[in-house]
């Protein structure tokens, strides 16, 4: 029977850090479940979940203790259950563009919280318009709506909403 386990880890970029991680995985015989790795401005940062079976976890978590030694790497480890399949929720997707300002994922998130709509994943990004040089801000989120949502009205007000922030945005059901 697998066990599941959660890694994060932080460290300054450099190339080879995903090989390194990886391997050591494979050679601890687990499997790289889901994962998302990105660099924030000169560091290296990734969350995965490894399954595998208990004593191999182990084994993998003794090992990632050389990797934090020879990669300065700060990697923390933790032991969970799998995630429950929501049979009442419907994914959906949202798409946000707008001019950067502060405040913008915390108005959003506060938007589906208050709702109890659950943010699933979410990633942002900021960077300078092609010719202006203006800070663009995008957002790309899946949420999961309760089935007795009804959905053209949060859509309605979902839409509104980002009108009076200035942001333009799409919600439309979750493509796989």
């Amino acid at each position: 029977m697998n066990s599941t386990l959660v890694l994060t880890a932080l460290g300054t970029d450099q190339p080879g850090l995903i090989t390194k991680l990886s391997h050591i995985i494979k050679d601890s015989d687990c499997n790289i479940e889901d994962s998302r790795m990105s660099v924030l401005g000169g560091e290296f940062a990734i969350l995965m979940q490894i399954s595998g079976n208990w004593d191999k976890l182990v084994k993998l978590e003794n090992t990632l203790e050389k990797l934090q030694d020879s990669t300065g790497l700060t990697i923390v480890t933790k032991r969970t259950n799998g995630r429950k399949n929501e049979k009442n929720k419907i994914p959906y997707s949202i798409e946000v563009i707008s001019i950067d300002h502060p405040g913008i994922v915390c108005q959003l998130a506060e938007f589906f919280s208050t709702r109890t709509i659950n943010v699933y994943d979410m990633t942002t990004h900021a960077q300078a318009a092609a010719h202006t040089g203006t800070p663009i801000f995008t957002l790309n989120m899946t949420i999961e709506i309760p089935a007795k949502t009804h959905i053209a009205s949060l859509r309605d007000e979902f839409i509104d909403f980002c009108e009076q922030l200035n942001l333009d945005a799409v919600l439309e059901p979750y493509k796989v």
